[in-house]
């Protein structure tokens, strides 16, 4: 990211756009890890409006949002806080024939000063 223009932000909207998205490959990876036997690749991509974070696993089962609990309560807000801080996000299918999904998030730019 550093490489990219994004640390340091300069600003501190860039700053807390920066740990946005630390806390979102945080919560992606994390979930490979709990519901899908852990992540087999993660790839970091800079885009022309921001980045694109994409984990694959082996798991064919897409992401589902847990029902709605408590905020004071751990866990089941992950899917919540990709609604919430990325641009967009989803999941697909793997290709090439490897078997499992992609989640994949997208984040703009941070704003300049």
């Amino acid at each position: 990211m550093a490489d990219w223009g994004w640390i340091p932000a300069g600003s501190e909207a860039g700053e807390e756009r920066v740990e946005d998205v630390l806390l979102l490959v945080s919560e992606v990876v994390t979930n490979a890890c709990l519901h899908a036997g852990g992540p087999e690749e993660f790839v970091l991509r800079r885009e022309r409006e921001g980045l694109r974070v994409e984990v694959a696993d082996a798991s064919p089962e897409p992401p589902r949002v847990r029902a709605p609990r408590s905020p004071s309560l751990p866990g089941g807000h992950g899917l919540t806080v990709l609604d919430r801080l990325a641009g967009a996000w989803g999941y697909e299918a793997r290709g090439a024939g490897a078997a499992g999904k992609v989640v994949w998030l997208e984040v703009s730019l941070p704003a300049r000063p």
